[in-house]
């Protein structure tokens, strides 16, 4: 009996493929009305613009203090970048302000002025970054602006004042012209970047 009820199953469940199959290949694929295309020569090639799809590997890890390591990365970085995103704000908004003609007094007066705001909002917390942290800032902040951190201080302050924080970096260890390299010694910081970016860390 049970043999039998299977077996009805089963062909209950061809007639229903069997019904819906003649269904199927009566369907017409929907085409778009429009198709965009671009010119080549006399031809007219079809063209669609495709949305970026992001795809991210899964970390592995050699060693669990690899991994330690890499999320220690993950925290500094996210503990920094809002710093190098704030810098290249106002590093773009110095220029819209202060044009290039600008008198030496008048480029001091406004330069202040961003000081104090900045140590007002930023002061507390800037102080109680580490050194390594202060390492991975000098990079991004290079990221964000494409200028280097001397090269910064260089423009908005004066030579000087640059060649002084430079010696004041270097006694701990840091390198204001250092540069961010995406592609070497700085991917791993890059590729944490984008996953910050794109919400998943």
């Amino acid at each position: 009996m049970r043999k039998t009820e299977t077996m009805s199953k089963i062909f209950l469940i061809w007639i229903v493929f069997l019904l819906t199959l003649p269904a199927v290949k009566a369907q017409k694929p929907t085409v778009p009305n429009y198709l965009g295309g671009i010119k080549i020569d006399n031809d007219t090639i079809p063209h669609i613009e495709l949305p970026q799809v992001n795809v991210f590997p899964k970390a592995r890890f050699k060693s669990k203090q690899e991994e330690q390591q890499y999320w220690r990365l993950v925290w500094r970085v996210k503990k920094v970048y809002p710093y190098a995103k704030e810098a290249a704000r106002l590093y773009q908004k110095y220029q819209q302000d202060v044009p290039e003609n600008a008198k030496r007094r008048d480029r001091r007066v406004y330069v202040k002025k961003a000081e104090d705001e900045l140590m007002k909002l930023y002061g507390p917390k800037l102080k109680q970054l580490s050194i390594t942290d202060g390492r991975i800032l000098i990079k991004l902040i290079d990221r964000e602006t494409h200028n280097t951190s001397y090269d910064l201080i260089d423009q908005v302050k004066g030579t000087v004042p640059a060649v002084f924080w430079q010696g004041i970096a270097r006694v701990f260890g840091n390198n204001l012209k250092s540069h961010y390299d995406p592609y070497g010694e700085d991917r791993q910081i890059e590729q944490i970047i984008r996953y910050i970016e794109a919400g998943l860390i």
